[in-house]
């Protein structure tokens, strides 16, 4: 019995399934995305990524390996220029399958499958939505928070400043009935001062 065993056969013999592969790898690299039925997608996936994974390191011994699994020269010499340039900072990952939904004639399971790298509109879209600052609800409602005790903390000093004024008002008060007294204690005293020289005229005369 077939217990434990995930690999997919494809309906296939050995020599036709690695033929299969072989050819929808080499597909891949030169095209960067085509179209197949997910159980062939997730086969090549596990087939063509640790090709992609040799190709970061551009020997011999390398190109040697991937040609024999792709039989296919300007697949190899794409391979090790361009996509090897694009993937050189991923560590690993580099194919994404998007479902399509299912094909008319027998109801297969279609998709993309396209390296990662090469989806311009992804990247830009990616890249877009990086640079995009997220305010979240709590540094909002701190903010808001603010804003509402800062009117809180202007109202007491505008109340201390009308207190200080009615203070000297009230302060002033006393100083103007204070120079009304003086003046009214002044007018007796210089009323006494100008009869007293007139009296000592009458005397002598």
């Amino acid at each position: 019995m077939r217990h434990g065993k995930k690999n997919n056969h494809l309906g296939r013999t050995s020599s036709h399934r690695a033929a299969l592969l072989s050819n929808m790898a080499s597909s891949l690299i030169l095209h960067k995305r085509i179209e197949t039925t997910v159980a062939k997608a997730k086969e090549l996936r596990k087939y063509v990524e640790p090709l992609i994974t040799k190709s970061k390191t551009d020997n011999t011994n390398n190109r040697r390996v991937v040609f024999s699994y792709l039989q296919n020269k300007d697949s190899v010499k794409e391979l090790f220029g361009i996509v090897s340039e694009k993937v050189a900072n991923r560590p690993g990952g580099y194919t994404r399958i998007i479902k399509l939904g299912n094909r008319l004639g027998d109801n297969a399971e279609v998709c993309f499958i396209e390296l990662v790298d090469f989806n311009e509109t992804m990247l830009a879209a990616s890249a877009e939505k990086a640079g995009k600052t997220r305010r979240s609800r709590r540094s909002g409602a701190k903010k808001e928070g603010a804003e509402a005790a800062a009117p809180v903390a202007e109202a007491p000093s505008a109340e201390v400043v009308e207190e200080v004024a009615a203070a000297e008002e009230v302060v002033e008060t006393p100083s103007a009935e204070v120079v009304e007294e003086v003046a009214a204690a002044e007018e007796p005293a210089a009323e006494e001062a100008s009869e007293e020289p007139k009296e000592e005229k009458g005397e002598d005369a």
